[in-house]
């Protein structure tokens, strides 16, 4: 767990305009900014940036968050991965991951930003070489592509030479060139030969990136006959096949705007459909996909389809992806898988038939459902014990990866039905976690009253300013307890995490401590990232006001209650005209305060 407190500090020092700017170009429109929503189509402004707030707001979709959050919707990262983004470019080192000396850490960083800066000096060597290459660009363009989408991708070329990057780093002996799989080295083995020469050599080169947009690694396509056709770079510290997709910097908006990514099985794939209009692909980089490119798919959507060739290694690669996808599948995910006919891949099959045809075979694309069917049963003869037995045999391990689900009982009825048996057999048999079929569903948990009148009032007013907090004690606490319907939980909650956030709290720290506790201030935060700025001396006295006004309805509460008991005792007498000297202070108070306003 990483400490709120460091959070905290982290959002205190990072300026939100920065990073938000860094993908949107950003105009001052009196005390904010403003830009086009990078989370929605529009042709007008409507999105802005508080630098007051620390907080985004847009008002066309009502995306809204802190610089953690927008990381998180505009780069598809993680929470821990935002927070890591944000540390690592603000010189801070997160305390759950600080294992390493001070010398060592300094070692790493230094090591990673060198690798860094290696790439992209290659990156742009290849860029150039393929202004000069006239047979490299016959071939893009014989493959339908124009410049402009070379240069979104940054195509480039390398060329037939041994150390063609000779003339961009002056010295191509070092380390790093080695470290980041452009140079390979042998001068350590025995024999004749050349000792280090360039990774890539004659090929069309396409630059890796990150979910930041920096080069992680390349690959490689060679332009005519010749084996490996792709090469790719190697594992380096910075790039991991497993855990990287190509196109996935350069699809990010796309993907939003087609509510849907597909999945393809190379480079080209990605770069001709964007060609073609469907700038929303990407691909695995010659590997089998993997759980964690299945989480980055669905940090960018709800809807993922997989388009494979329809040969025998196409339908490998399916069936893999199936069970990268079973771990994360859920109620609110739609995951299909596409097989084009074996003798096409989305290129030559939108060439022949045209992008309406491929349009269709994406909305016809098979669920995940009716895939995961077709694979268990297989060949095997349902008609006889053993060929159910065997079915259920293969479905077990992936039924067993799957979280309890809406989804995960639809395929444990779908196996029972075919094998003959109950899903709750299924279920037993298979060790099922958290088993639905078998148990009585328990009725879902009501959500808290939401807070009214005063209540919501002083909630909202803390949410914005949550160093006014310190204002409220225990007293007031009980006071809010005897008019709140929930008696006062939610406030309760609010004042207890400001407080402990100290004098200097944010609204845009306190928003991620809220959010990560549950939904139930979304509304609020949502509000308050709408409202225009508001000055903290003024909503200190309106925050006043209202803890006043609170407590003279509960002085005027128990008054009532005891004249209708007929004020009977001494006791009774002696409270009642305490409440009315309460209620005196409490105007003059409000008077005091209206003058000075």
């Amino acid at each position: 767990m990483i400490p709120q407190s460091f959070i905290q500090d982290l959002l205190a020092r990072v300026d939100i305009v920065d990073v938000v700017g860094k993908y949107v170009q950003l105009k001052k429109g009196g005390a904010n900014y403003m830009g086009l929503c990078p989370f929605h189509n529009e042709k007008s402004p409507s999105f802005t940036v508080s630098p007051t707030k620390q907080f985004y707001h847009c008002f066309g979709c009502g995306a809204h968050g802190s610089s953690i959050g927008f990381l998180m919707e505009y780069s598809g990262l993680s929470y821990v991965d935002a927070i890591r983004d944000l540390a690592q470019n603000n010189g801070m080192i997160v305390p759950e991951e600080d294992r390493l000396l001070p010398a060592q850490r300094a070692e790493v960083t230094a090591k990673s930003l060198a690798l860094s800066e290696v790439m992209t000096k290659a990156g742009e060597y290849y860029k150039q070489q393929l202004r000069t290459a006239p047979q490299a660009i016959a071939y893009l363009k014989k493959r339908g592509l124009t410049g402009e989408i070379a240069a979104r991708f940054g195509l480039g070329f390398s060329p037939d030479a041994w150390d063609g990057l000779r003339s961009v780093f002056a010295d191509y002996n070092i380390p790093a060139l080695v470290e980041a799989g452009l140079v390979i080295d042998k001068s350590e083995e025995e024999g004749g030969g050349r000792k280090r020469y360039d990774r890539f050599r004659d090929r069309v080169m396409f630059p890796i990136r990150n979910t930041k947009g920096q080069i992680i690694g390349f690959g490689g396509r060679i332009m005519e006959q010749g084996e490996p056709k792709y090469l790719n770079s190697p594992e380096t510290p910075l790039f991991q096949k497993g855990l990287e997709l190509y196109g996935l910097f350069e699809a990010r908006q796309a993907i939003r705007e087609a509510g849907y990514v597909l999945v393809t099985e190379g480079y080209m794939d990605v770069v001709a459909l964007a060609q073609m209009g469907f700038p929303q692909a990407v691909a695995t980089l010659g590997t089998a996909c993997t759980p964690t490119h299945v989480q980055k798919l669905l940090r960018q959507t709800d809807h993922v389809i997989f388009s494979f060739d329809g040969d025998s290694a196409g339908r490998r690669a399916a069936r893999r992806a199936l069970d990268a996808c079973l771990p994360h599948a859920n109620d609110d995910k739609v995951i299909k898988f596409l097989f084009l006919p074996k003798e096409h891949d989305p290129d030559s099959y939108i060439r022949e038939f045209g992008a309406d045809a491929f349009e269709q075979e994406v909305r016809d694309a098979m669920p995940l459902s009716q895939f995961f069917m077709r694979e268990m049963i297989g060949d095997n003869d349902l008609s006889t014990a053993e060929g159910r037995a065997r079915t259920q045999f293969d479905a077990k391990p992936l039924l067993q990866a799957m979280q309890s689900s809406g989804m995960r009982l639809q395929l444990v009825r779908n196996l029972a039905q075919v094998t003959q048996t109950s899903p709750s057999e299924i279920e037993a048999m298979f060790e099922l976690s958290q088993p639905v079929a078998r148990i009585k569903l328990a009725p879902p948990k009501s959500k808290r009253n939401a807070p009214v009148g005063l209540e919501r009032q002083i909630m909202r007013i803390l949410v914005a300013h949550p160093s006014l907090a310190m204002m409220l004690d225990e007293n007031v606490l009980a006071d809010a307890a005897v008019l709140a319907p929930d008696g006062a939980d939610m406030l309760r909650s609010l004042v207890f995490t400001a407080q402990s956030m100290g004098e200097n709290a944010q609204f845009a720290a306190l928003s991620e401590q809220l959010r990560s506790g549950g939904s139930d201030f979304d509304v609020l935060i949502a509000e308050i990232a709408e409202q225009a700025e508001t000055d903290i001396d003024i909503v200190r006295l309106e925050l006043a006001g209202a803890l006043r006004q609170m407590r003279h309805q509960v002085l005027r509460a128990e008054a009532e209650s005891l004249a209708a008991r007929g004020l009977r005792t001494p006791e009774d007498m002696a409270r009642y005209r305490e409440i009315v000297q309460l209620q005196d202070q409490l105007k003059k108070q409000a008077a005091a305060e209206a003058a000075l306003r």
